[in-house]
């Protein structure tokens, strides 16, 4: 197999069949918090998609290129990926509240909890688990992941919009039906398990 169908087939396990959102449940907090609003859904994930690539692309070649080295250093990992994934997040909320004011007020506090999202974290995690041994590979991985969870987020969103003008009953508005509906959407996706 060659390496652009290797990426190809990588990068669509990631987005559909492992989508760290709707199989591993990772990063629940924003993808219940945020997605009330399809403009807001879109915002978080392309900037938790440029945070989980720059992290899990730092992430593995700090790894790669220093932890693994020195046995040592391994107990530093999380630390380190933890560092990383700050610093990433520190930049986005300064370009976002630069250049988009109305977006950085509407996310309020889920834009610095992008730090403590579990699913970026995890895919760093998961590219060491996966045993990722080239950079290019994580770097698609990684960009997949996040590409993943803003499709998981948008889809949510746009159901969640639509609910607004269904005749939903007074018991299950609010939390109830929104957990509901990400239970549906998880079982949609789990379907997906095995095509790739």
């Amino acid at each position: 197999m060659d390496t652009l169908q290797t990426l190809i087939l990588g990068f669509l396990g990631v987005v559909i069949v492992n989508n760290l959102v709707l199989t591993k449940f990772l990063g629940i907090c924003p993808f219940l918090g945020v997605s009330g609003r399809i403009d807001m859904a879109f915002g978080m994930g392309l900037a938790v998609t440029f945070v989980v690539t720059l992290a899990g692309t730092l992430t593995w070649i700090i790894d790669h290129g220093l932890l693994m080295r020195y046995e040592s250093l391994v107990v530093l990992r999380y630390v380190a990926f933890i560092l990383v994934i700050a610093s990433a997040v520190q930049l986005v909320e300064m370009y976002v509240r630069k250049f988009f004011p109305p977006l950085y007020q509407s996310f309020g506090i889920f834009l610095p909890l992008i730090t403590t999202n579990c699913a970026i974290l995890g895919l760093c995690l998961f590219l060491n688990l996966w045993a990722v041994e080239s950079l290019l590979e994580a770097v698609v991985l990684s960009f997949g992941a996040g590409i993943g969870f803003t499709l998981a987020i948008c889809i949510m969103a746009g159901i969640r919009e639509n609910l607004l003008l269904a005749d939903v009953p007074e018991c299950m508005k609010g939390a109830p039906i929104t957990l509901v509906t990400a239970g549906l959407l998880t079982l949609a996706f789990m379907g997906f398990a095995g095509m790739i």
